[in-house]
């Protein structure tokens, strides 16, 4: 009988890592400390843009079809700006993913920095690792009821500030709050609040690996963006196997050597077959993912860099040099018929592995978007105009027999005051121009609004527009009180087009 395949989906098996201090640690934690704080807070800064403007700095005004980030204003038809940034984003996730592996998984995802506050809860209330493994195994008493809701409500807490600091970018973040609390906001409010408590309540705490192995696509994608020069998180198992115990030598020292000669003096001073690796299971049981880096690279890795912080302590107590677990890329290895003693073998500086081709050529393209879309930002104009030909009929014929052609015209007011538009044609035809509503060519529009004006061209019946099928012409719009002006090329319909 045939073997039955593996499953695609294994139960999860609680993981509780140990408490580390390094380099790396106290880097995630500065990452996280800046990224929560901007999420939490970025609501409830002020920008004043004017009177008839929010003064929220960053507000997705869905209501008006606007988005607000300091100065700068979005309009729906600019979505373009939003399409850049996207792109920008996704360049970038592909440049730090081919210099440095899964940087963006170990620092910055989301998940990434909501766990890691999620077990800092859980290590200050059950306490370090021994003591969670001793909690988990225990029965269901008073203390550990106590201990296990204890943590729940902080997570609840945690995930109720999260889900109500997002819905706060849609709308004026104060009144929100107020509306909130006196139970006067939308429904949608509050069901928006109670997806995203659930999902980082469940996501952060009960979820966390699986997360990342089986919900998340880009640990699949990143081997398209990485190759052998590509640096991440390895086990030199060259200098570490074979594992075994080693007594503290009078070699503390030896971290500040170079490799070749610690391989030297480890031939002359211990057997040649001990590796420098203990077997202490520190990167182990401080991964938050479960993982033995010193099996080679895993799907499950995030480069979190904690197994290196882990490693370097335990080094440093042996008197070994640093970086037997550490950023390293796959062409790094030595041949494996180099000789300890040989010292015509170096790896290549870790400069060269990030300016590579690839990531010259992300880093190119990231910065044109970038440059693109300042250059767009900058020369956008506080006026423009769309025009919509009405063509139901394409023409109408006056009494005098006269062609008139009917246009919509929507005139965008993006400054913060009301300005006064004058509306003119350039045709090579001689064509008239009439404002519905209006006794000249002059229309007020509001500030910071889109204000639809019904325009009358008209072609008197002698004039070769008139009797031509299209016309070309131009529809100008010009601020009265400011030297600005925007234009858009459309045509007319004359009895040829019949």
């Amino acid at each position: 009988m045939a073997d039955a395949p593996p499953p695609l989906y294994a139960p999860r098996e609680p993981i509780f890592p140990r408490r580390v201090t390094g380099f790396f640690r106290s880097l995630k934690w500065w990452i996280m400390g800046v990224t929560l704080g901007i999420y939490y807070l970025l609501p409830w800064l002020r920008w004043d843009r004017g009177p008839n403007l929010p003064d929220q700095a960053v507000l997705a005004d869905l209501a008006s079809r606007r988005f607000f980030f300091f100065w700068v204003e979005i309009w729906p038809h600019e979505f373009y700006f939003v399409a850049g940034l996207l792109i920008m984003a996704g360049l970038g996730l592909f440049l730090f993913t081919s210099a440095l592996g899964r940087v963006w998984c170990g620092y910055a995802c989301p998940q990434t920095v909501w766990t890691d506050l999620f077990i800092l809860v859980e290590r200050w209330i059950e306490g370090d690792r021994n003591a969670r493994l001793r909690l988990f195994k225990a029965k269901w008493d008073f203390r550990k009821w106590r201990l296990r809701v204890s943590k729940w409500i902080v997570w609840l807490m945690i995930s109720i500030a999260t889900g109500g600091a997002w819905v706060f970018y849609f709308t004026d973040a104060p009144s929100l709050a107020r509306n909130l609390v006196t139970l006067d906001a939308p429904a949608v409010a509050y069901f928006s609040i109670a997806i995203l408590t659930a999902t980082t309540f469940v996501f952060g705490g009960f979820m966390r690996e699986q997360i990342c192995i089986y919900m998340c696509p880009w640990p699949r994608i990143q081997a398209a963006m990485m190759d052998e020069g590509t640096l991440t998180v390895g086990y030199r198992d060259w200098r570490g196997e074979p594992r075994g115990k080693h007594r503290k030598g009078a070699r503390a020292a030896a971290a500040t050597r170079t490799a070749t000669a610690y391989a030297e003096e480890t031939v002359e001073e211990e057997a040649p077959q001990q590796g420098d690796c203990i077997d202490c299971m520190a990167c182990v049981n401080v991964c938050p993912m479960g993982i033995d880096i010193r099996d080679g690279q895993q799907l499950e890795c995030i480069t979190c860099a904690l197994c290196i912080d882990a490693c370097d302590d335990v080094m440093d107590k042996i008197g070994k040099p640093r970086g037997l677990i550490d950023y390293l890329a796959l062409e790094d290895v030595p041949p494996p018929d180099l000789s300890p003693a040989d010292d015509t073998w170096e790896p290549r500086p870790w400069w060269q592995h990030v300016l590579k081709a690839r990531t010259i050529l992300y880093t190119v393209l990231w910065s044109a978007v970038g440059l693109g879309l300042l250059f767009a930002l900058f020369v956008r104009s506080d006026i423009e105009l769309t025009v919509s030909p009405v063509r139901n009929p394409t023409y109408v014929m006056q009494s005098d027999g006269a062609i008139r052609n009917i246009y919509d015209v929507r005139l965008r007011n993006k400054s913060g005051e009301n300005r006064a538009f004058r509306l003119s044609l350039t045709s090579d035809a001689t064509l008239d121009i009439a404002l519905q509503g209006e006794t000249g060519l002059d229309v007020t529009v509001p500030a910071d609004t889109t204000f639809l004006q019904r325009v009358y061209v008209t072609a008197s019946r002698d004039d070769p527009a008139a009797l031509a099928d299209r016309t070309d012409l131009r529809l100008w719009v010009e601020d009265v009180d400011a030297d600005i002006r925007a234009s858009v090329g459309t045509v007319f319909n004359g009895k040829g087009s019949e």
